[in-house]
């Protein structure tokens, strides 16, 4: 049998190169088709209790694999020292990702940090962090009090069977449920509650979660199965498009489409005919959302990724750990942001021509470690 190569962490990443004409952050950066910079997405760990088949398999993320050691990932003051490069670049958004970022210990300190930025015109960002929810119940209130805006919470099934086995680890989903609930006690909203859909595996579970989240204050979002990385081997006969999801709830209670809440949103919006709440469907497969994507990402152990579906990244620890002042950093963002084409969702079958799926797939980095 062939050996399965799964990049899970990049050590190929150069260091971004500083210009010898530094620069000064205007706030109005854009790339190289118009995007702007505005979301900055980082990963504080790249550890998980959870093995969701379709982000860290247990075949791939077994007891003898070898987490980054802990002096290879940023501390919190380098992050928010990160972040307050980005926002004086004109990001507005920062959300906290993993692995599980609640697993990252005293996460509230780094909140904290965050809160205490603020953006050139003086507004306070918009601080989220996205959770499989098993450390929320408890973590709900220390969160908010460190000045965290809200939550998103990943539940894939609301049948204890199903979600037991997407999450492999036999997590109940009454525990989900109560973090959910603490957290809309804690005001962390409105709160989003994110359902990966993978064909054959989850997808009757769509029109039951729809029916218990009709009506709450959670937004209930379905997300198509994605090619991110290696290990969960995608295969586009287990996508279920959004289109079918909207066609499945519609049916059993009309939904009609509304605005996007701004420029860039992922989701596509509906509510309930009834006024019943909202839904939001990621069609990041079937309706590619690339052409105003304003997203960076910064792995938990500094390297910078331009797109979610990455072959590679490129180092910014090295500058920050190598006496580079904040304006020779500014300036190298600047600089890399501005050189960015990255449209993979809208030129998937360009990217992939000429290549078997599993080499497509194998040059990607992978979803637990770079952040949803």
């Amino acid at each position: 049998m062939a050996e399965k190569i799964i990049m899970v962490a990049d050590a190929r990443a150069p260091a971004l190169a500083v210009p010898d004409t530094l620069e000064t952050p205007t706030g109005l950066l854009a790339d190289a088709l118009g995007r702007p910079l505005h979301d900055l997405r980082i990963s504080v760990t790249d550890r998980c209790n959870f093995r969701c088949v379709y982000c860290m398999p247990k075949e791939v993320f077994d007891k003898d694999y070898a987490y980054l050691p802990h002096a290879a990932l940023l501390n919190f003051e380098e992050i928010a020292r990160v972040a307050r490069l980005f926002v004086a670049h004109g990001v507005e958004k920062i959300r906290l990702t993993g692995g599980e970022p609640l697993l990252r210990k005293n996460l509230e300190r780094l909140v904290e940090q965050l809160r205490a930025i603020e953006t050139p015109s003086g507004r306070p960002l918009d601080l989220t962090l996205t959770t499989n929810g098993s450390l929320l119940a408890r973590k709900a209130q220390t969160l908010k009090d460190a000045g965290l805006d809200r939550v998103t919470v990943s539940l894939d099934a609301i049948d204890d069977a199903v979600f037991k086995r997407m999450n492999d680890v036999d997590f109940a989903v009454a525990d989900v449920l109560a973090g959910i609930d603490a957290a809309h006690t804690a005001g962390l909203g409105p709160i989003k509650v994110n359902m990966v859909v993978k064909g054959g595996m989850n997808d009757d579970q769509i029109l039951p979660m729809a029916r218990h989240f009709k009506g709450t204050p959670a937004i209930l979002r379905f997300i198509e199965y994605m090619d991110v990385g290696a290990s969960n081997g995608w295969n586009m006969t287990e996508v279920v498009p959004s289109s079918e999801v909207v066609r499945r709830i519609s049916a059993d209670m009309p939904l009609e489409p509304i605005v996007a809440n701004y420029a860039g949103e992922t989701a596509q919006r509906w509510r309930y005919v009834d006024g019943g709440g909202e839904v939001g469907m990621i069609s990041s497969v079937t309706q590619a959302f690339c052409h105003d994507c304003s997203r960076i990402r910064l792995s938990t152990e500094g390297k910078l990724y331009t797109c979610l579906f990455a072959t590679r990244g490129h180092d910014l620890r090295e500058l920050l750990r190598g006496g580079r002042t904040d304006q020779e950093m500014q300036t190298a963002i600047a600089r890399l942001w501005r050189a960015r084409a990255d449209r993979y969702s809208e030129t998937r079958t360009v990217n992939t021509a000429g290549l078997s799926p599993r080499a497509a797939s194998a040059q990607k980095i992978e979803m637990s470690y770079i952040g949803g």
